[in-house]
């Protein structure tokens, strides 16, 4: 599995400081499947950082996205069908 070729997402829903960015994929066959990448940013000093760890009070939201995403990657899928993805 590899990442679209500029590694950029083709996608991203934010709620509040949690997001999904959702990436373009191609199997070793040509077919096109996507994944997800959740993130939290928060403010330390000056500076933004980013996190892949969740508290609590996140989860929820986690959930949201989670659906956000999933209903996005299918109303987006390819013509010809997304490919499932591999294990």
């Amino acid at each position: 599995m590899s990442k679209s070729k500029n590694n950029s997402p083709v996608h991203r829903i934010h709620i509040g400081s949690v997001s999904v960015s959702i990436f373009a994929n191609q199997s070793q066959l040509g077919k096109t499947f996507h994944s997800a990448q959740f993130d939290r940013s928060y403010l330390d000093g000056d500076e933004w950082k980013h996190t892949r760890s969740f508290g609590r009070d996140d989860l929820l939201v986690l959930a949201k996205l989670a659906d956000q995403a999933h209903s996005w990657i299918v109303e987006n899928r390819d013509v010809d069908g997304e490919s499932p993805e591999p294990n």
